[in-house]
């Protein structure tokens, strides 16, 4: 849930011209995606081989069974059209990692890339060296230098091998916790309070543990990755610039839907506005500090704050401590961040985020963006909501109301979207769908 109320933050820009006939971004790539497949196939085998015999015995084996789980899985994603190939941001990224090579001689040399059809900003690399860059990245970052930050951040990881560590330390852990379980039953009577609090502190304590050595990993890789990133002659203030723009993603409070956007998209001819959709329920009653939280929150997290990676940062390099604004795009970033704003809500629709694209359109419109084009979109997902509704499904797309976790605006959007009946639903699925087909 908190995940989705960030999500709807990533492509609020601010107004910008973009051409009328907008061009889709071209999905019809059945060749690429199975010469991709095919090659990190033959990757994670060889990766799997190769630490098989590096660790012997139970650890080669567990290797073994998360390398296979995560090829499995990362397959699914791509066979589901997750990812877009030959396109202008794959092109805009080779470039920056070849800036990046040029002075940093411990890069690896076979790095892929993948576009990932993901709205938050956010980058990952795989052990067989493909990176994975989420299209979000160019909504809510300023420019390409900035882009190359976070490349260099991830490099640091990959160099590092940060996933191989923490699989084996995982894989360690849990052998000493099934020693340790098995010592509770031996010396604590069964199915006591005792034996449970025993239990739950092992996890407790694995959890913590793993939160901790993740943010250290986050640091290490800030460190590495901006000697990376200031090798290769970018402007060393947008490595931090970077990572200023990710806080505000991680904190800015999303903006209000007015209640005449409402109005105005859905006071239809044949079914008038109705004030009662907007009725919120009371939840001032509800005691939600009732049940206490078991596990700390700060203890949990697997990335320090933003504010700490930046004063650690500012602390290791004298240099940091002045910085300068984030500098002007170029010509081609900017073409990119308005495609990237363009394929918003085809991208909450390919992930079945029906509700949310919702949400992100109705503001999209409400700043009279691209109208044809926008309410095309509204149609298409009040479709999906329609069928989930009719199907008893609708949980899966839309959110429940949780006044703790969610701004303002966007509990009145999901009170207005449970307020509909499931022929309001049609109603307004018809006349968006006929009215802009």
């Amino acid at each position: 849930m908190i995940r989705k109320l960030i999500v709807s933050l990533c492509f609020l820009f601010s107004t910008m011209g973009i051409a009328q006939a907008y061009k889709a971004i071209d999905t019809a790539d059945y060749f690429q995606r199975k010469e991709f497949l095919k090659s990190f196939a033959g990757n994670n085998e060889s990766t799997i081989k190769r630490l098989k015999s590096q660790y012997s015995g139970k650890t080669g084996s567990a290797l073994s069974k998360i390398y296979n789980e995560f090829g499995t899985d990362f397959e699914k994603q791509v066979k589901n059209k997750d990812f877009i190939f030959k396109s202008e941001f794959e092109t805009s990224i080779q470039s920056l990692i070849q800036r990046l090579k040029k002075n940093n001689p411990q890069i690896p040399q076979d790095l892929k890339i993948l576009i990932a059809r993901d709205n938050t900003p956010n980058a990952y690399c795989l052990a067989d060296g493909t990176f994975v860059i989420n299209m979000g990245l160019y909504g809510w970052f300023n420019n390409e230098e900035q882009i190359a930050a976070v490349i260099s951040h991830e490099l640091g990881h990959k160099i590092q091998e940060h996933s191989l560590k923490s699989f084996l330390k995982i894989i360690e852990q849990d052998k000493l916790d099934k020693i340790r379980v098995q010592d509770i039953k031996a010396t604590t009577p069964n199915r006591s309070q005792s034996q449970n609090q025993k239990a739950f502190d092992i996890l407790k304590n694995k959890v913590y543990k793993r939160g901790v050595e993740r943010r250290q990993q986050e640091i290490q890789a800030d460190s590495l990755g901006y000697i990376i990133f200031k090798n290769s002659n970018f402007k060393k203030s947008e490595f931090v610039n970077a990572l200023q723009r990710l806080q505000d993603f991680d904190t800015i409070s999303p903006r209000e839907l007015k209640m005449e956007t409402y109005k105005k998209l859905f006071n239809l001819p044949k079914q008038a506005f109705n004030d009662k959709w907007m009725k919120k329920e009371d939840f001032s009653l509800y005691n939600y500090n009732f049940y206490k939280e078991k596990l700390d929150k700060d203890s949990l997290a697997s990335h320090p704050e933003m504010s700490r990676r930046i004063a650690m940062l500012k602390k290791t390099f004298t240099e940091l401590t002045t910085l300068n604004p984030s500098g002007d795009p170029t010509d081609s970033f900017i073409a990119l961040k308005k495609t990237a704003k363009m394929e918003a809500i085809p991208n909450y629709f390919h992930a079945e985020d029906y509700g949310l694209g919702i949400y992100i359109t109705m503001q999209f419109l409400q700043d009279d963006e691209e109208e044809k084009y926008y309410k095309r979109w509204l149609g298409k997902c009040f479709s999906k909501i329609y069928e989930a509704r009719k199907n008893y499904n609708l949980n899966r797309y839309l959110d429940r109301v949780e006044p703790k976790n969610q701004s303002e605006s966007y509990q009145q959007f999901l009170t207005f979207m449970w307020n509909l009946s499931l022929d309001e639903i049609k109603n307004i699925t018809d006349y968006y769908q006929i009215k802009e087909s």
